[in-house]
């Protein structure tokens, strides 16, 4: 296993990367405080997401229906689905995700995570240079 990557209060924690399945996934634990959302709503033109509740629940919005995400409920983004999620409970969710094909791997994490300052603000412009970098694309607000 590897080392946690935090980004902002998010935990993310590869199990296996792309590294390690010569491409075929990129496999890792993500961690989501209470009341945590993910700022920017996306795709991914080149993979697939798989979403597995391990504890706590988060409502993913997948082009503009939500979907909740708890213990044992598994959700599956396919590529060029526009999606985000929050965490509206007061406990921590966690979550397995798999990306298929594994394009990814902990770099864009780290260099997501360098795109955040102290008090937890992202630089936007630099988040989203890291997103066109791995293939994820910011959706029109």
């Amino acid at each position: 296993m590897h080392h946690p990557i935090q980004i902002g209060n998010l935990s993310v924690t590869f199990l296996k990367s792309r590294h390690e399945t010569q491409g075929q996934a990129d496999i890792f634990e993500m961690t989501v405080p209470p009341h945590t959302n993910l700022h920017i709503p996306h795709l991914h033109k080149d993979y697939d997401e798989t979403i597995i509740g391990i504890n706590g629940t988060t409502t993913w919005t997948l082009d503009g229906k939500k979907h909740q995400v708890g213990p044992g409920k598994q959700l599956h983004i396919p590529r060029g689905v526009v999606h985000t999620y929050v965490n509206t409970y007061r406990t921590t969710a966690r979550m397995l995700c798999i990306l298929t094909p594994g394009l990814v791997g902990p770099e864009y994490f780290r260099e997501l995570a360098a795109a955040i300052d102290e008090h937890g603000r992202p630089d936007i412009p630099a988040v989203v240079a890291v997103m066109a970098r791995y293939g994820v694309t910011p959706a029109k607000a």
